[in-house]
């Protein structure tokens, strides 16, 4: 076999592992000490990481060390989908004066830290006042058909884009589960991208009331996301916690082989998610660059 011939089959979409890219699963093991002394050797030149609490879709299968976190949303006047930003404010910590974004919804505290790792701790659109419309968009070269076709690359997703979501399908999996798209945050201009993946599901608001097979996830965790949900809406963001990759819901026809048709699959490892069950987790957040 030639040596740069993949030794993955095609069909099931995985890719092969770039050395030297680092993940997040080398900081899962990281203890409470273990926090302490990263964000102690970081803090003259990062802020805001540490012991983080979240909430986000549970990782179910694979190496992935946790799930992927939530987005809060709103839809404006015109039907346009944006992310909730966590309140700005500027406080002292360790002697230093630094901006923070951080809130309370229905009892849980969302925050910026959420988003830090994987890199996306040093987007410039996870600066808590970046000067950002928070406006979900279109990326250049979506692999799902819908999206590819219908809109350009920095165009806003509506509500009215995902008007079939209750009977759409590609042909992966069960159709009428739902419609995604693969989007961007924060991410206007020459900046990092931040991903996302943005889904209506019929699904989402039976999680929200906790009815039927919904009925087990914790009222805590429900309070939280039905808060962040919309006319059947959630999003998260996009980035495996396993080594950083961009999974997909009904993207891969290869993740049948792996259960995961109706999951949130991720290519290169096999990790898995489910969309429909929100969790709440801590991770060590990596610190942002300082300011």
């Amino acid at each position: 076999m030639p040596l740069d011939e993949d030794k993955y089959p095609s069909e099931t979409g995985r890719r092969r592992f770039v050395k030297g890219v680092v993940g997040s699963a080398a900081l899962s093991s990281v203890g409470v000490g273990g926090a302490v002394a990263l964000d102690t050797a970081t803090s003259p030149t990062g802020v805001g990481g540490g012991i983080t609490q979240f909430v986000g879709i549970e990782n179910t299968d694979g190496p992935a060390p946790r799930g992927m976190p939530l987005i809060p949303l709103t839809i404006d006047s015109e039907g346009a989908l944006k992310g909730r930003w966590p309140e700005v404010k500027t406080e002292t910590v360790q002697g230093r004066e630094v901006t923070t974004a951080e809130t309370t919804i229905n009892g849980t505290t969302y925050s910026s830290a959420w988003y830090q790792y994987c890199g996306i701790q040093t987007a410039q659109g996870l600066t808590p006042d970046a000067d950002q419309d928070n406006f979900f968009r279109a990326v250049p070269g979506a692999s799902l058909a819908w999206q590819s076709e219908s809109k350009e690359a920095g165009e806003k997703f509506f509500v009215s884009d995902f008007d079939d979501y209750e009977s759409w399908g590609n042909g992966i999996g069960q159709s009428g589960l739902g419609k995604p798209a693969k989007g961007q945050w924060r991410s206007e201009g020459d900046v990092q991208t931040i991903p996302v993946q943005v889904l209506r599901s019929p699904e989402v608001s039976k999680v929200a009331k906790g009815k039927g097979r919904y009925s087990d996830i914790p009222a805590d965790v429900r309070d939280f996301f039905d808060a962040a949900t919309e006319q059947d809406f959630m999003a998260w963001l996009n980035k495996c916690t396993h080594f950083c990759c961009v999974p997909g819901f009904k993207t891969y026809e290869g993740s049948a082989k792996f259960g995961a048709e109706d999951r949130v699959y991720c290519q290169c490892h096999q990790s898995v998610y489910n969309p429909f069950s929100p969790v709440s987790k801590s991770f060590v957040a990596l610190p942002r660059p300082g300011e």
